[in-house]
């Protein structure tokens, strides 16, 4: 213990450099509890649908949705959010589940609802790649 000052002097950069992948692991680990945000899996997503009638958030681009997208998810973009929220306002009773590709877009979107009061916001874990890897339907619009 007595060496270690010395040690972070010596070797500044791998010490910073530590710091930060500490940093980073920590906010993995604990980011969602600290906004508020749960990150649930897909199971618990289709719970939510059919129990409390969730609604199934899509915030990836009108394109990624038209490929495909979780049975009854309305398709707001991400960065649309703000500016289509009287669409949501009356479901903001209801739980609200994000998703989009992988988990990491649809996490921002979530905290950007609870700022607007949304109060059961959740976020799909994984994304739709967690939702087809559990084997659960998709469907494509028809054009």
């Amino acid at each position: 213990m007595e060496k270690l000052p010395e040690f972070i002097a010596n070797h500044l950069f791998l010490s910073m450099l530590f710091i930060a992948i500490l940093s980073m692991l920590l906010w993995n680990l604990f980011g969602s509890a600290m906004t508020g945000i749960q990150q649930i899996p897909a199971a618990e997503v289709t719970r939510l649908m059919n129990h409390e009638k969730g609604l199934v958030l899509d915030v990836r681009s009108v394109d990624e949705y038209a490929s495909g997208h979780i049975l009854n998810a309305i398709n707001i973009p991400d960065k649309a959010i703000t500016q289509e929220q009287k669409k949501l306002q009356k479901h903001k009773q209801l739980p609200v589940i994000t998703y989009c590709n992988s988990g990491t877009v649809s996490t921002r979107s979530a905290r950007t609802l609870k700022m607007q009061g949304f109060e059961k916001v959740y976020c799909l874990s994984g994304g739709l790649r967690a939702w087809q890897v559990a084997n659960l339907p998709i469907t494509k619009d028809k054009k």
